[in-house]
């Protein structure tokens, strides 16, 4: 597991107990090759993340202000990775099963992107820019994609 914290981000009391909260939950009984990088710019922005089980990633980069990034992980071979830029945008994701993969990428302001998925070979890609944009979906079961673009 790595934390990464750029240098320009100075920690506060409250931002310094969200990086231990999300060390503690990143690590499971039998951790495995759990991974979890975090790297936030702007002002108030807010990651918590949950794994269990094997070879799960989180790779979370917010610049902006206000962003804030939810994500749970069950099962193995599980991958999240959201970008945001601007601000106030919002990504909630929840995997459970086996080889699940998320993308997600929100560069404008009060883009809301919510994946839920579970079972096998799930993946899912969302792209948004500009501003207020919702993206929400859910998958189940084998073999399905999922690719969402808007501008």
């Amino acid at each position: 597991m790595r934390l990464a914290f750029p240098t320009r981000w100075t920690a506060t009391a409250p931002c310094a107990a969200l990086a231990v909260l999300v060390a503690l939950t990143s690590l499971p009984a039998d951790a495995g090759t759990n991974r979890v990088s975090v790297d936030q710019w702007g002002r108030n922005n807010s990651v918590a993340t949950q794994q269990d089980g094997y070879r799960q990633r989180v790779s979370i980069k917010q610049e902006g202000r206000g962003n804030l990034s939810l994500n749970t992980q069950d099962g193995s071979r599980n991958r999240v990775t959201i970008g945001q830029s601007g601000c106030n945008n919002v990504a909630d994701t929840a995997q459970g099963g086996r080889r699940n993969i998320v993308g997600v990428a929100q560069m404008g302001c009060r883009n809301d992107a919510t994946v839920t998925q579970s079972g096998h070979r799930n993946a899912i890609g969302v792209i948004q820019t500009g501003r207020g944009n919702t993206a929400k979906t859910t998958q189940a079961g084998n073999g399905n994609v999922v690719l969402i673009i808007q501008d």
